[in-house]
């Protein structure tokens, strides 16, 4: 049975190991997973079997409840069978990054890279990577990639504000991101707390 199968891009907090002094709240990176949903705006259509559509999205639940091994054994399943789709290699680059294999997480990314070198997704996970490892101007160039190409995705703005603020001291860079990123999520009470900090620090 052949279905259209529909990919969008759902962005999902998570919190990465940063700690902040004082009654601050902490500064959060952002991550996104490639999810199914028919509300979406932004709709990649591919003829895809329903088998595959149902083990995707099986996997991404998987990754929902932090099943990362098993996550990658179904999408890499999904990847033998269909080779067309960008989502699953970003998906098991994620897994992969959480359960520590970063030579994996790298090669699927470059394979989902390959496929659309300005995918939002792919580029802020590449950036996540990046500065994971300590490379700190290769990840500013991966977020900008996205702000260049995508400007209205708010986790590559919120992670290029919190690379700039906490790892390369760029207050004005971190300010410009987090002020864009309030302009389209203006309830974020959080933020409001980062960018008055930034400015004291600027001042």
């Amino acid at each position: 049975m052949i279905k259209t199968c529909r990919i969008w891009v759902l962005v999902l907090s998570c919190l990465i190991l940063i700690s902040c002094a004082g009654s601050q709240s902490p500064r959060v990176e952002k991550e996104a997973v490639v999810k199914p949903s028919p509300s979406s705006e932004n709709l990649t259509y591919i003829q895809l079997d329903a088998a595959i559509e149902e083990d995707f999205i099986d996997a991404v639940e998987r990754m929902e409840n932090s099943d990362y091994a098993s996550a990658i054994e179904k999408l890499k399943s999904v990847i033998d069978r269909e080779k067309r789709l960008i989502a699953p290699y970003i998906n098991i680059a994620i897994a992969y990054r959480k359960t520590g294999e970063v030579e994996e997480a790298e090669k699927n990314l470059v394979m989902a890279l390959r496929m659309d070198p300005v995918h939002p997704v792919a580029n802020n996970e590449l950036g996540l990577m990046y500065r994971k490892e300590g490379k700190f101007d290769e990840a500013r160039a991966a977020y900008e990639l996205v702000r260049e190409n995508h400007p209205e995705f708010t986790a590559a703005m919120i992670n290029l504000g919190v690379l700039c603020d906490l790892y390369m001291h760029d207050f004005e860079c971190a300010l410009e991101q987090f002020e864009r990123y309030l302009e389209i999520n203006p309830d974020d009470k959080n933020v409001f707390v980062w960018v008055a900090d930034v400015k004291r620090r600027v001042k």
